[in-house]
């Protein structure tokens, strides 16, 4: 009988995998795909994961090395979880084994056993007795032995040290026949009772069409899109379905954009569902991720909540998928791995036929464009929840207008106003720190980053200058480093300007600021929100942060100091970010029973987009960028795919994008596929960045089938380039921005 091969997946950047035999304790039988092997790989021992068994090998039997062991019993990642990551690595262009590596918790790519938690309990043993005279000259292990003696059900091993207790002293005494070790394995409670701690809400028709519209549908693949202007009650929606889903003992998985909107989401559900909840996102530590993962994969949690990485989560009776505020572009992963977490839950959905549910106030013009098509079941919701009304918009034109630290006259009264009458106030400004660059009024140097083509921020609170592109940092200079003149001033604003300046205008108000920065520490977002949420007047001064499914009852007036910035850049998604941010910030106003305003200060207040924005609505806004993207053939009427490349030295990256290019036009015509342009190379917008000079090449086709078959007979080509070792590089599928 031949000898098993093993073929591999294993933590490589090499999209191949890789033989190897089979360990000989280990029958054919017992070995199944999914499955994870240690195994040698050069110098070093690594986790691969078993992808199928063969009996052939391109491999000389004799070089053929032994896999060293099998880890697993079962395959840690449920069949339908495997067959999707085979589908990302081919859809993304990606290694299969670096794949695995994205959807694995970090201790299982480390080989740690893929079960639940056991914990180890300490216990007297049959015919203990605490003065054994074994004991008399050693005090220390009698004391320990009284403890236990203490504990008929045991002690954990995890209380030891609180208990004062020494693990030598414990193992001496096993080792006396007077302890014995039980491990137990950690076990959640199980559900019992109601699934409601709190009464549902009243659904207005709208909200009442949407529950049963994918109520329906539960039980089958079909993907919904639920465009709800903001405060429309979506999250009210998600809550009743998933008490559908869970009284049917199944499963929901509900993916949201930011870790900070985390702690939030979970108190909403805990205070809804008496369920098992299991959050995961990347502030989350590696032992409590992995028993989340597990009890998911187990069966042992009835909701998941994550960020994008969440959506590899295996589940044992999934019933449903909600991705929360799905425009948003945290869901796309920009390094290794670039999936978009939404698109990979929509294809997760139909491969394991579930429901998934898209939610957004500005849905993303592929959704839409997906909902138009028929693809994706569109459900509106119009009205804000509660009887609350939409807010009112003010575009302030500031041409001629003197501006304090950005902030207009106009502005500063309507804000006066607010705080007078016991509400709040969001101040939305997309840049942190104190000022975005350093001038020298003499000579115009400016604070330009020694290894980027971009200017650092001036970060006033920590005296320092930095680059929001490579993380560079010095102390700002006291004189100019090109004139020697002393007159450098801070230009622009950035979120600390704004609260400094804010500060000394309200002095009576607190000035809270949500950046970044500012919610770097620990507790740091929940202590702001708690301050927030208590209702007092006061000031909120924040980046985008601040736009995403936030509930601010008492926010009344929200002012955006700068909307000019998405109005003329190169990059055609550019609008569309612009309109789905300030509606998203427009949205925390006037979500109570206050009426909300939003002023909006502009020196383009006459533009088309925001007029159209502010006048017409979003929809109004997207029919009209839709049309746009069709008469210029741009996404979602194509399909691209950007070859990034950087190198430390100029013209290095164009070099090989132009070998690359050479290649790319030799496969269009021997495999003769139409449809598909190659734009460029040339140099990235930002061509410095971090001391790398970067350039690119754009794939753009009429259909994704030409690009795809063009993509896998090109990747294995530019491996082989000469340049390819000295060049970084990397595939960009369906890349969200062009940067």
């Amino acid at each position: 009988m031949p000898i098993p091969i093993l073929r591999l997946a294993l933590p490589s950047p090499l999209r191949r995998l890789f033989d190897y035999r089979a360990p000989d304790s280990v029958p054919r039988t017992a070995l199944q795909p999914g499955m994870r092997l240690r195994v040698p790989f050069g110098r070093r021992e690594v986790i691969g994961v078993l992808v199928e068994i063969t009996d052939q090998s391109d491999v000389p039997e004799a070089k053929l090395k032994t896999a060293l062991e099998v880890l697993d019993i079962q395959p840690p990642l449920p069949a339908a979880l495997f067959k999707l990551c085979l589908w990302t690595a081919q859809y993304y262009q990606h290694s299969l084994g670096d794949t695995f590596s994205w959807a694995l918790p970090t201790l299982l790519r480390q080989g740690e056993p893929a079960e639940a938690r056991q914990e180890r309990f300490w216990h007297l043993a049959e015919g203990a007795r605490v003065d054994d005279p074994r004991l008399a000259r050693a005090p220390r292990q009698r004391e320990a032995l009284k403890t236990i003696a203490q504990h008929p059900h045991g002690v954990a091993h995890a209380l030891l040290a609180k208990l004062q207790l020494s693990k030598d002293s414990l193992d001496l005494l096993r080792q006396k026949g007077l302890l014995r070790m039980e491990v137990r394995r950690y076990a959640p409670a199980e559900h019992h009772g109601s699934w409601l701690l709190q009464p549902e809400l009243t659904l207005n028709p709208q909200q009442r069409l949407a529950v049963e519209a994918v109520r329906a549908g539960l039980g089958g693949y079909q993907a919904f899109l639920l465009a709800g202007v903001t405060g429309s009650g979506k999250t009210e929606v998600y809550l009743q379905l998933i008490h559908q889903v869970l009284a049917a003992g199944r499963q929901a998985l509900v993916l949201i954009p930011e870790i900070n909107l985390g702690p939030q989401t979970l108190a909403r559900f805990e205070r809804r569902f008496n369920a098992r909840i299991a959050l995961l996102h990347s502030n989350v530590n590696d032992r409590e991720r992995l028993d989340a993962w597990l009890a998911a994969r187990d069966g042992e949690a009835d909701i998941i909540i994550g960020t994008r990485s969440a959506l590899f989560t295996p589940m044992k009776n999934p019933g449903l998928i909600i991705i929360d505020e799905e425009h948003d572009a945290s869901y796309k992963q920009q390094e290794g791995l670039r999936y978009h977490a939404r698109d990979l839950a929509v294809v997760r959905a139909r491969q394991e036929n579930l429901p998934i549910v898209l939610g957004s106030a500005t849905p993303s013009l592929e959704s839409l464009h997906n909902a138009h098509s028929g693809r994706y079941a569109l459900l509106k919701l119009t009205e804000r929840a509660g009887g609350a009304q939409p807010p009112q918009f003010h575009r302030l034109d500031v041409r001629s207008r003197p501006l304090d630290s950005g902030i207009s006259g106009p502005l500063q009264q309507a804000m006066a106003q607010t705080l007078a009458a016991g509400q709040q106030v969001l101040v939305f400004l997309n840049r942190r720190g104190f000022a975005p660059t350093l001038l020298c009024h003499d000579c115009g140097w400016l604070s330009q980053c020694p290894r980027c083509d971009a200017r650092m921020t001036l970060h006033q609170r920590h005296n320092e200058l930095r680059c929001h592109h490579c993380g560079h940092c010095e102390r700002p200079p006291s004189n100019c480093p090109s004139c020697r003149h002393v007159d450098l001033r801070p230009v622009g604003a950035g979120t600390e300007r704004a609260e400094e300046r804010l500060a000394v205008l309200f002095p009576d108000y607190p000035v809270l600021r949500i950046d970044r920065d500012s919610t770097a520490r620990k507790g740091a977002m929940d202590q702001l929100l708690g301050t927030i949420n208590r209702g007092e007047p006061c000031l909120l001064v924040g980046t985008q942060m601040l736009a995403k499914g936030h509930h601010f009852p008492r926010v009344t007036l929200v002012a955006i100091l700068d909307a000019d910035g998405g109005l003329f850049s190169a990059d055609f998604r550019a609008s569309e970010r612009m309109a789905q941010l300030i509606l998203q910030v427009a949205g925390r106003a006037g979500r109570a029973e206050e009426p909300g305003q939003v002023i909006i200060q502009t020196h383009l207040a006459d533009h088309p987009l925001l007029v159209q924005l502010t006048e017409q609505g979003y929809f109004a806004f997207a029919e009209q960028a839709l049309s746009e993207r069709r008469a210029a053939g741009l996404p979602p009427f194509s399909h691209l795919a950007l070859l990034r490349a950087e190198a430390h030295k100029p013209g290095q990256a164009e070099a090989f994008l132009d070998d690359a290019c050479a290649e790319a036009e030799g496969l269009l015509g021997a495999l003769l596929l139409g449809g598909v342009e190659l734009l460029g190379p040339v140099p990235a917008p930002m061509e410095r960045r971090a001391g790398r000079f970067r350039a690119q090449l754009l794939l753009q086709a009429s259909a994704r089938a030409p690009l795809h078959r063009l993509m896998a007979a090109w990747l294995p080509l530019l491996e082989q380039l000469p340049d390819s070792r000295t060049v970084r590089w990397s595939l960009d599928v369906d890349p969200i921005d062009l940067f």
